[in-house]
C-alpha cells in the first residue's frame, strides 16, 4: 500500500472551502482523512501550494492522424510538466472523433500511454463539417465528457439547436468554438489598426459576439449549458455577464495569450502570434481581466495547439492558427492574474482550475475530498523561471512566449497518488 503524506503546505482546495497550512494524507491512490502511517513518504511542501490535480479543459492532442505535431503521449508529458493531472482532448483529429470506435481509440491510446488523465470530447457535427449530427447518443455512451466542433462552428442554427437538446437529453455540455464564418471571412488577424497598417485580413470581434449571442438563445431556448470557449472580446464578456444575470446556463473560458498580448505582437508577421481567435487590442484585454475578476469568466483554458515548426515557418497568412500552451499557461495566469495586475486571488485561481471545470463536465476530479483519487498539484507562486521552448515536453514549440521571465509554476505533479512529473 503506498502511503504518503504532504507537509506544511499552503492547502487549497475550493470544493471544500479549505484553505490552511496543513497535512494531506494520500493511500493507496486516494485521498485520506486520517494519518497515512509512519512508514509513509513524507513530501515537505514549505512555501509550496498543495491544490487538486488542475485540469485543463481545452487541449489538441493531434491523435489519432496527425502525429508529427503531438502524440497523446507527449501532449500528457506537456500536462504533467504544467501542473495538470486531468486535460479534455478536442476531437478534430484524423479520423474525427465523431464514432464511438474513433473515441474508444483515444481513450484505450490514452490508457496506454498517457501520465495523466485524458478525457475525450465528441464532435457535434459529422466530420466537423456542420452539416449532420454526429451521434450525440452513441458518443456519450462511449465516455465523451462534452460535444464541440472546435476548431470549427456549426454556422446552422437549426442544426445547433437540435444538438443542445440532443447533449441534453444524454447529459453532456455543449462547448463552442464561437465563428461566425461570414462575417470573419478569409480574416487572420484582428480587424482595426494593425490588420489595415499591415495589409493583412482582418477578423473582427463581431465575427465572435455573433455567434457567442447565438447560444445565449439557445442555452435559454433549450435549458441547456453552453460554454463558450477562448474568448477574446470585450463584447463576448459583455453579452456573456448580461445573461448570466438573467440566470442563463452559459459560461466561457480565457486563455492566456488573450490577455498576455495584443494584436500590435503581430507587426513583425511571427506566426508564433497568429491564433483563432486573434490578439485583440488592449481594450479587449482589459474586458477580459474584469470579466475574470467579477465572476463572468469562470474557466481558464490553455487551447493547446500544437503545430510543427516547418508548418509555422510559412507567410502568415497561410500559416495554422494556434500556439502550445500546457507547460506555459499556469505560470502565465499566476503572474499576470495575480502578481501584475491582483485582478483575482489564489484561491480563485485554483478554484476556475479545479472545481469549475469539474462542475461544468460533471467529473469526479478537481477536489481534495476524503476517499476522492489523490490527484494533486504542488505550486509554487514564488517562483521566478524563464520559458525555454527547448526543454518542452510537447512535440512542438511554437510559442511566442520563449524567453518570457514569469513567477509562480508547478513544481510536481501527482497522479493517483504517484509522482509523475516535478521540477
Amino acid at each position: 500500500m503506498k502511503k504518503t503524506i504532504i507537509r506544511n503546505g499552503r492547502i487549497i482546495d475550493p470544493a471544500n472551502g479549505r484553505d490552511e497550512v496543513g497535512e494531506l494524507f494520500l493511500v493507496d491512490g486516494r485521498i485520506a482523512a486520517e494519518r497515512a502511517g509512519d512508514d509513509a513518504e513524507v513530501i515537505d511542501a514549505t512555501g509550496l501550494v498543495v491544490a487538486p490535480g488542475l485540469i485543463d479543459i481545452h487541449v489538441h492532442l493531434r491523435e489519432p492522424g496527425f502525429g508529427w505535431k503531438e502524440t497523446i503521449e507527449s501532449g500528457a508529458r506537456a500536462a504533467a510538466a504544467g501542473g495538470f493531472t486531468t486535460i479534455v482532448c478536442m476531437p478534430n483529429t484524423s479520423p474525427v472523433a465523431d464514432s464511438p470506435s474513433t473515441v474508444t481509440w483515444i481513450k484505450d491510446r490514452a490508457a496506454q500511454t498517457a501520465c495523466v488523465n485524458v478525457l475525450p470530447t465528441g464532435a457535434i457535427s459529422k466530420n466537423l463539417a456542420g452539416e449532420e449530427l454526429a451521434p450525440i447518443g452513441s458518443l456519450a455512451q462511449a465516455g465523451v465528457v462534452a460535444i464541440t466542433d472546435d476548431g470549427h462552428c456549426i454556422q446552422n442554427n437549426e442544426l445547433m439547436r437540435r444538438a443542445v437538446e440532443y447533449a441534453r437529453m444524454v447529459g453532456v455540455p455543449v462547448l463552442d468554438h464561437c465563428q461566425d464564418y461570414n462575417l470573419v471571412g478569409n480574416g487572420v488577424v484582428h480587424e482595426g489598426y494593425w490588420s489595415t497598417l499591415l495589409g493583412l485580413p482582418g477578423w473582427p470581434a463581431a465575427g465572435e459576439e455573433a455567434i457567442v449571442a447565438r447560444n445565449i438563445l439557445l442555452a435559454e431556448l433549450c435549458d441547456h449549458h453552453i460554454h463558450c470557449q477562448h474568448l477574446s472580446s470585450a463584447g463576448s464578456v459583455r453579452l456573456l455577464r448580461e445573461a448570466r444575470a438573467r440566470g442563463v446556463k452559459i459560461s466561457g473560458e480565457v486563455c492566456p495569450h488573450h490577455i498576455a498580448l495584443t494584436d500590435e505582437s503581430i507587426q513583425n508577421f511571427d506566426t508564433n502570434f497568429k491564433m483563432n481567435p486573434p490578439l485583440r487590442t488592449d481594450e479587449d484585454v482589459a474586458a477580459l481581466l474584469a470579466g475574470i475578476a467579477d465572476g463572468t469568466v469562470e474557466i481558464l483554458g490553455s487551447d493547446h495547439a500544437p503545430h510543427a515548426r516547418f508548418e509555422k515557418e510559412v507567410e502568415f497568412d497561410a500559416a495554422p492558427f494556434g500556439i502550445v500552451g500546457l507547460e506555459t499557461e499556469l505560470g502565465l495566469f499566476l503572474d499576470l492574474l495575480v502578481h501584475k495586475t491582483g485582478a483575482i486571488e489564489l484561491p480563485r485561481l485554483i478554484e476556475m482550475f479545479t472545481l469549475n471545470p469539474a462542475r461544468l463536465l460533471k467529473i469526479d476530479a478537481g477536489t481534495l475530498s476524503s476517499g476522492a483519487v489523490a490527484d494533486v498539484t504542488l505550486i509554487d507562486p514564488e517562483l521566478e523561471w524563464t520559458v525555454d521552448a527547448k526543454v518542452f515536453e510537447t512535440a512542438s514549440c511554437n510559442t511566442p512566449f520563449d524567453g518570457w521571465k514569469l513567477k509562480g509554476r508547478a513544481v510536481r505533479t501527482i497522479v493517483g497518488g504517484e509522482t509523475i512529473w516535478r521540477l
